[in-house]
């Protein structure tokens, strides 16, 4: 193919990194073992540098998912002939990699996907901190960075820097294997659908970068929950609807949570005739089918919540007294900073603006949620209904001051300007 332009290049790389990372390295993980999954990374990352180099001169090939599983198995030769910990199963762990650069299996053929599926359970290895499995399943298999890593689990870059090396020090002195015994698979369920959810909350809201809405990482989320619930079998099924439901349900608003230049729409000014009715209508299959057996998650609570914003006409027919009673049942099940943020929310809608403050002023003190501009940007609106602009513009001021997307930070520093301006 002729050569492409570097932009183009780009988008297809990233593109690739997205669907093709995860894929890679949990094959190169399968065939070196858990022990050695810094090496399936490097060799991963390897590949796709090596594209950025090539392809903008010889052009992308005809199938980029074969070369790009060619040169990953060409890096992991060389890492076998210089290694002598693999000196005694250098044919045997070649032979493994000729196949699988042979298959080269496109993204979402069944083979790569279940070591996918083992892989994300790998990582959510019981003996690992539930805080360490959800780093190391977000960085290994949806690929994010450790700023959105950070930003997804509010915390600093520098300890998940440290988290995720911990993390792989542990696997290794575990000697984990890749094989996930039925037996454990209810067990690591739990932070799987957690890194999921934190993925798609990434795309759904990106924590910084250009783009309020990364609508390939809420795809791959969403991908990677289908692959789960086809394992019904060896998981409980309930909660993995539900989550399912959640997603499909959050993303039908995506098309309309930016304008046509990329600008936030907030949910009571969006066009709902913009919202995906098909991923609606699925959402709610799914959360029907979620309803099976006794479980009750959180993920049922905010898949119900979403329903509800789904299935109202506007924004004022919207039932706030259904979604506040969910939200506080969700609040006894997930007594976090953020459901408790979202429940004062609903709250100002039922009662007014003054008991929305009033339910926020304990979280004002609240570390986690000291650098969440949404806290800050939520008693702005509220204290701005209520007529007191000159605190309105001192909590947009304080929301500014913290980490959020570009077009976030437009927004606000409208609000904030006619806070001021002369009325027209």
């Amino acid at each position: 193919m002729p050569p492409a332009s570097g932009r183009d290049i780009d988008r297809l790389v990233d593109d690739l990194f997205r669907h093709e990372a995860g894929r890679l390295i949990a094959i190169l993980t399968r065939i070196f073992g858990p022990a050695n999954l810094g090496l399936a990374e490097d060799v991963a990352q390897e590949a796709l540098i090596a594209a950025l180099e090539v392809w903008p001169y010889h052009g992308v090939p005809d199938n980029p998912t074969a070369w790009l599983t060619q040169v990953a198995k060409n890096r992991a030769l060389n890492v076998l002939k210089r290694e002598r910990i693999f000196a005694g199963r250098a044919h045997e762990l070649a032979a493994q990699l000729d196949e699988a650069a042979l298959a080269a299996e496109p993204a979402g053929s069944r083979s790569g996907m279940d070591d996918v599926v083992h892989l994300l359970f790998v990582a959510c290895h019981p003996a690992l901190a539930p805080e360490t499995r959800i780093a190391l399943t977000l960085k290994t298999v949806a690929g994010l960075s450790v700023e959105q890593i950070a930003g997804a689990l509010l915390a600093q870059p520098t300890a998940i820097s440290q988290r995720l090396v911990r993390a792989k020090k542990q696997v290794r002195e575990l000697g984990l294997g890749f094989d996930v015994p039925a037996a454990e698979f209810p067990q690591r369920l739990d932070s799987v659908l957690e890194a999921l959810y934190l993925l798609f909350n990434e795309g759904y809201g990106a924590h910084d970068g250009e783009d309020l809405v990364r609508a390939e990482l809420c795809d791959e989320a969403m991908r990677l929950c289908r692959l789960i619930a086809h394992y019904q079998d060896r998981a409980p099924a309930p909660r993995v609807h539900a989550l399912l439901a959640l997603m499909l349900l959050q993303s039908a608003r995506l098309p309309a949570r930016v304008d046509a230049a990329g600008e936030l729409v907030p949910l009571e000014d969006q066009d709902r005739s913009r919202w995906n009715q098909a991923r609606i209508a699925e959402g709610l299959a799914h959360l029907e089918r979620s309803a099976e057996g006794d479980e009750a998650s959180s993920y049922h609570l905010e898949a119900g919540i979403a329903a509800h914003h789904a299935i109202a006409r506007s924004h004022r027919d919207t039932d706030w007294r259904e979604i506040l009673a969910l939200y506080d049942q969700l609040l006894i099940a997930n007594p976090s900073p953020i459901v408790a943020l979202n429940r004062a929310v609903a709250l100002a809608q039922c009662d007014g603006p003054a008991a929305g403050i009033k339910a926020l002023a304990s979280l004002q003190s609240s570390p986690v949620l000291q650098r969440y501009h949404l806290l800050w940007a939520t008693l702005a609106t509220l204290h701005a209904e209520l007529g007191d602009l000159v605190a309105a513009g001192g909590y947009y001021r304080k929301a500014l001051a913290c980490p959020c997307s570009a077009p976030e930070r437009r927004f606000l520093e409208h609000r904030l300007a006619s806070l001021t301006a002369p009325p027209s």
